[in-house]
């Protein structure tokens, strides 16, 4: 079987990563600093979309610097104990050779531990993963990578990860490099492929050079010669591009045919087009006529989707789209017009970003309803508000509850509203906590005190931790 393109084309060296010139500078300069000696930054994260060439850094750095590479992805089991036996051992420990010889580092190889996709670590398979990973960059004697997606979504959980590490941002490469890049492959595995095809699959992978390769390939299999006629088949990979061009329809032009036909051709539900609309119209409609009118457009194309959840009567979609798109876009009369860049929907910014925080409120109300013999929604909504101010202000029972309902570092965090690496989650998950009180003979209940004592209780309170 032949090897995927994707594979057999990964950049061998951090000189043939493309489109990053200013990305691949920053990462060989950290990984010369180790050569001088322990650097102030030991860790690095590499930030930026899917497919635009994070890892292949990653293994390019590694060849480039003679280092050998543990990695840990997605698909590797990812809780704190994992984490420490693979990733924070192998940060501290020297290097052992394939013949069983022991090595220190001066006189062996360094090693690169590389967490992959590390802004997913909010799932139960990767419990305790952030209080570890916090360790891992604070006390490392060998460099450490972090790549991630959002890096958002990560530093918000970890003091360490913000402060205490090298932030490199990778971007999309331009279609001109893409064309370049897939000229040389197709080049190389003689196929003949013009430059309009090229260009096609180029703006089709919008930035993604794995997409790209991809494309080439479905192409050029079992070909010798890709026309353009051949590209025709490709669907846009992203929504992105197809959105922003309906946007640009519906608030910029005068063809309300047009952006019918648009919004019925993207790859969305009407519900998130009107979200995208919603954002935008304070925006793009300056004059107050302009604003009422598409509003009023927009409500009737809310109430067609109202009707469509109560009823489950798919067809008045047709009706809303048409209300949300040529309808807004007739809205307009005055000549007042916005040049700005159009906004991605906020409901879904503060979703994406509040969806690890409310899984972690998902967990701690699921434990405390086991141990208070009550419903997730009685703790949400009448027991964690009192319950969490009332942690801040008294560390022993923080213990309590953390060895009662068995919360992890993650979840104590969430009820202290703390990072996960600060000292109040730390002293919170002592060790000591989960050790049994010693009761002394001076402590210890008279026997008559003993008899008269009332039979515990099976139900706990709140205020019996």
């Amino acid at each position: 079987m032949s090897q995927d393109w994707t594979e057999k084309y990964r950049p061998d060296g951090l000189s043939k990563i493309i489109g990053n010139p200013k990305a691949v500078s920053d990462l060989t300069e950290w990984a010369r600093s180790w050569n001088r000696g322990t650097p102030s930054k030991k860790a690095v994260v590499l930030i930026g979309n899917p497919g635009i060439g994070k890892t292949s850094a990653a293994n390019a750095l590694a060849k480039d610097m003679g280092w050998d590479i543990i990695e840990m992805n997605a698909s590797d089991q990812r809780t704190g104990e994992a984490i420490r036996n693979v990733a924070l051992k192998g940060a501290n420990l020297n290097t052992i050779t394939d013949g069983g010889q022991y090595l220190t580092v001066k006189d062996g190889k360094r090693k690169l531990i590389v967490l992959d996709e590390a802004d997913n670590l909010f799932g139960r398979e990767d419990r305790g993963a952030l209080p570890v990973i916090s360790e891992l960059i604070k006390n490392t004697k060998q460099p450490v990578m972090l790549i991630v997606n959002d890096f958002y979504a990560l530093s918000k959980k970890s003091a360490a990860v913000k402060s205490d590490t090298l932030q490199i941002t990778f971007i999309r490469p331009r279609t001109d490099v893409i064309v370049k890049a897939l000229e040389k492959i197709a080049k190389n595995e003689n196929v003949s492929v013009s430059q309009e095809a090229l260009r096609k699959m180029a703006e089709n992978s919008n930035g993604d050079m794995r997409a790209a390769i991809r494309n080439l390939e479905s192409m050029a299999l079992g070909r010798s010669t890709v026309t353009d006629s051949d590209t025709d088949a490709l669907s846009d990979r992203i929504v992105r591009k197809d959105i922003y061009d309906l946007m640009n329809s519906i608030f910029r032009e005068k063809d309300a045919m047009k952006a019918r036909r648009m919004q019925m051709d993207t790859d969305e539900t009407p519900d998130h087009i009107m979200m995208w609309i919603d954002e935008n119209m304070p925006l793009e409609f300056r004059d107050a006529g302009d604003l009422m009118r598409g509003y009023e457009r927009l409500s009737r194309a809310d109430i067609f989707m109202g009707r469509v959840g109560r009823r489950q009567y798919y067809r008045f979609w047709a009706y809303a789209g048409d209300m949300m798109s040529a309808g807004v876009n007739i809205s307009r009369r005055s000549e007042m017009r916005s040049h700005e860049r159009f906004r991605f929907p906020t409901y879904l910014m503060k979703m994406s970003r509040s969806k690890s925080v409310r899984a972690l409120k998902g967990n701690v109300c699921s434990k405390l309803s086991s141990v208070l013999h009550t419903s997730t929604g009685r703790i949400s909504n009448d027991v964690l508000p009192q319950l969490r101010a009332m942690l801040r202000n008294d560390q022993e029972l923080a213990r309590s509850v953390v060895t009662e309902a068995g919360l992890e570092a993650e979840e104590i965090a969430f009820l202290l509203d703390a990072k996960v690496d600060s000292k109040a989650v730390k002293d919170a998950m002592a060790s000591d906590a989960k050790m049994p009180a010693v009761i002394t003979a001076k402590d210890e209940p008279a026997e008559n005190e003993k008899k008269n004592a009332p039979p515990p209780r099976s139900q706990k309170s709140l205020f019996q931790f």
